[in-house]
């Protein structure tokens, strides 16, 4: 765990450092991979196209663990497929984009890179805080958490199940669709379980718990679904709680530009949470 606690940071300050990183980011190999195997359809085809590259990756890393000094060896290759599938782009990034767009026009292009689904994204608070915090749980949380569950396998895992399940540009049939966005929202579930945890710590406790109950008993969502849906309530809850008591004073939050300012801040408290929980493990066991 130290290891990969180790990556992850080195991974999270080099994408921080090199925003054009995003260009490397190619998943071309990817999409002409899921387009030989049209015959397929359904869960098998997501199932084929899926477990292909997870096990190569897995494969790479066994052999890695029995070169000599594999600890280094499995540290650079862990930080490659890291800093792969992290993104597509930096969420911090996207929405400072939006924050100091000089004009409407490069504000408009800025909202749309961080469209989280195939609905438009308007010039909306709670739409917006939304936007951005599905966008940080898909392009870093989710991909955080399985790589400490399961290291590169994990992370790389994640990212392509993301990609199968979410691009609307992808030539799918409706059964692989439906079964890719099922597979994608599972794994989207403890992560997003997860942020709303940290959330609760940095953020409002009551508004962001309080949020988190009522949709699990209002939404209709049967339990045995495992979906991510009630982050976006939560977050517009605990956004909302925190731009309301800011400075001491009662701001508005319609206010598009303070509501997306705060879930910028509380997306990287999250993050900052995260890493302290992970780091109390590895003293734990060094300890233990």
């Amino acid at each position: 765990m130290a290891l990969r606690l180790l990556a992850v940071l080195v991974a999270l300050v080099i994408c921080w450092s090199v925003p054009r990183l995003s260009r490397w980011r190619d998943e071309r190999w990817f999409r002409a991979w899921v387009n030989r195997l049209g015959d397929l359809t359904g869960p098998g085809r997501v199932a084929v196209v899926l477990l292909v590259p997870v096990v190569a990756c897995a494969l790479i890393a066994g052999i890695l663990k029995a070169l000599p000094f594999f600890d280094i060896a499995w540290f650079v290759f862990a930080l490659i497929v890291l800093v792969y599938t992290l993104g597509p782009r930096e969420i911090e990034a996207d929405i400072d984009g939006v924050l100091h767009a000089s004009d409407t026009l490069r504000r408009d292009e800025a909202v749309l890179r961080l469209q989280h689904d195939e609905q438009p994204l308007s010039w909306f608070a709670p739409a917006l805080v939304e936007a951005a915090f599905y966008a940080a749980l898909r392009r870093r949380f989710g991909v955080l958490f399985w790589f400490f569950v399961l290291g590169p396998v994990g992370a790389l895992g994640y990212r392509l199940a993301q990609s199968l399940g979410r691009d609307a540009t992808l030539a799918l049939d409706t059964a692989t669709r439906q079964a890719a966005r099922r597979v994608a929202d599972t794994l989207d579930w403890v992560p997003a379980q997860l942020m709303v945890f940290a959330m609760a710590l940095v953020s409002d406790f009551d508004a962001v718990v309080g949020a988190w109950k009522h949709w699990h008993q209002h939404s209709g969502s049967p339990r045995t679904r495992l979906e991510p849906d009630f982050l976006g309530a939560v977050a517009r809850a605990g956004v909302d709680a925190d731009v309301e008591a800011g400075d001491g004073y009662v701001q508005d939050v319609s206010d598009p530009l303070a509501e997306l300012e705060d879930a910028r801040r509380v997306i990287r408290r999250v993050l900052v949470v995260w890493l302290a929980v992970v780091a109390m493990i590895v003293l734990g066991a060094w300890f233990a």
